[in-house]
């Protein structure tokens, strides 16, 4: 391979605006319907009384379905051939069918027992996971091949992240509406009406990126030889396999399930914090404050993102991902100073230092795992965008799975109850405290050391496009 000294990106190789815009929405849709279910899904245990552990066996048991739909719809994308391209048509059919279940989810009424509850929210869960996964595999991996360019792909998901940062704005303060006595009788009657706004949302949002984004590779996707199912089978196995050996994969995979997961265990304790210790069991001032923190923190990260994304052009994207995670660990550890029941607002302090590890992982890893898409041709002749989207994110969803399981039981373990209100004990309440700032710390540290791993430059990123241009050629836009 030869080396590299031109590092500007080319005309024809920057996303028009128009497609660019279009992945952004899509981006939306895609966080809201991450962000939504978990900030909702509270109700189930203070709206309707159902048992913090029962909660948690409902956020883990449809990530097995995960466990197989995920790799299963990468592999079917990727060897997908319509007119309409590899990952459009999912896209469109996916959002459709997500909008329509996760409305109908959250159609509980009071006055049914909690097993009722349990397995009827269980049922929806697994197929709204499923229809989940029809559009986000493809859109994924939609984002990963618009552009051949290192630092083009960065832009982009600094783009489509940013726009996605809305989601992060609005959904924290989902509880103080739920909640809200003006608007509603209750919080189940809350999440009713909410759920109908958030399903239509998604149908409308998430039908643009099958609409108007562009697919870079498709044109190099030549019509194979129909396969038989056992073929098939065998082929799916087979790509599964060759992922989990891609080191570079791996690492980005361990890094992000570390620091978006071990931020999600930690934050879940956080409204539980706010409510009972800050505000001794005043739900509503709770509220309030979980959307000021949540809004806070979503609002730094719209100057985070851009900023992430820009320093990664002049120091590189592992540089770049390990400082501004780095930072974060700051806002960690204020937390724990924050949370005073004296002066509660003083928790908004830790906003723009916690900013910096969530505003800047999916910008740049996501970025990252184009480089590896490159990487992976070079190795085996593929182009297998489908698959690292699919296995990425189903490590993210299984380490939020993960922890909402671990949410219930650690709950449990901290001997808190419902019933208690405002009476759990202190040693109840330094250990939730903990939980939450411990968490995040620990997973942070360690996710950093697995970055620092990382070997994919900006030059070798470069190299091997050049080499694969030798051999197969530039795609037809």
């Amino acid at each position: 391979m030869t080396n590299i000294e031109n590092f500007t990106t080319a005309a024809e190789d920057r996303i028009p605006f128009k497609s660019k815009t279009a992945y952004a929405i899509g981006m939306l849709v895609n966080n809201m319907q991450a962000a939504a279910l978990p900030a909702m899904v509270v109700v189930l245990n203070l709206g309707l009384g159902m048992n913090p552990a029962l909660v948690g066996l409902i956020a883990f048991i449809p990530r097995i379905i995960d466990a197989i739909t995920d790799p299963a719809m990468g592999y079917i994308s990727d060897n997908t051939r319509s007119r309409f391209g590899r990952r459009r048509p999912y896209i469109f059919a996916g959002a459709i069918l997500s909008g329509l279940i996760f409305a109908l989810m959250w159609q509980l009424y009071p006055g049914y027992s909690e097993r009722f509850y349990f397995f009827f929210f269980l049922i929806t869960s697994c197929l709204f996971f499923c229809a989940y996964t029809i559009y986000a595999t493809p859109f994924i991996a939609l984002g990963f091949e618009m552009t051949p360019d290192y630092h083009e792909r960065t832009r982009l998901q600094g783009v489509a992240n940013w726009t996605g940062q809305i989601a992060w704005i609005t959904v924290p303060w989902f509880y103080a509406i739920m909640y809200s006595k003006t608007l509603f009788t209750g919080p189940v009657q809350g999440a009713r009406v909410l759920a109908i706004a958030v399903g239509l949302f998604i149908i409308i949002g998430g039908i643009v990126p099958a609409i108007f984004s562009r697919e870079y590779f498709g044109t190099l996707t030549k019509k194979k030889n129909r396969k038989s199912f056992i073929e098939n089978i065998v082929e799916f196995f087979k790509g599964f396999t060759i992922t989990f050996k891609c080191r570079p994969f791996v690492k980005l995979c361990a890094a992000t399930f570390l620091i978006f997961n071990g931020f999600q265990l930690g934050s879940s304790f956080s409204l539980y914090v706010m409510i009972y210790y800050v505000f001794s069991g005043d739900n509503i001032k709770a509220g309030v404050l979980q959307g000021a923190f949540g809004t806070t923190t979503s609002i730094c990260t719209l100057g985070v993102i851009p900023l992430a994304a820009w320093i990664s052009t002049k120091i590189g994207k592992k540089k770049a991902l390990v400082l501004t995670i780095s930072l974060s660990l700051i806002g960690y550890a204020l937390k724990w100073v924050g949370y005073n029941p004296n002066y509660p607002y003083l928790l908004l302090i830790s906003c723009p230092f916690i900013s910096f590890g969530i505003g800047s992982l999916f910008t740049l890893v996501c970025a990252m795992v184009a480089d590896v898409c490159d990487y992976d041709e070079l190795q085996t002749g593929q182009r297998r965008e489908g698959m690292f989207g699919a296995i990425y994110w189903w490590m993210v969803k299984i380490g939020m799975s993960v922890a909402g399981l671990l949410t219930g039981l650690m709950l449990n373990a901290s001997d808190f109850d419902v019933a208690l209100g405002a009476a759990q004990s202190e040693k109840t309440l330094i250990i939730l405290r903990i939980f939450d700032v411990g968490t995040t710390i620990i997973t942070s540290v360690i996710a950093i050391l697995v970055i620092l791993t990382f070997d994919i430059s900006e030059s070798k990123a470069r190299q091997i496009r050049l080499e694969l241009e030798k051999r197969r050629g530039k795609p037809k836009i």
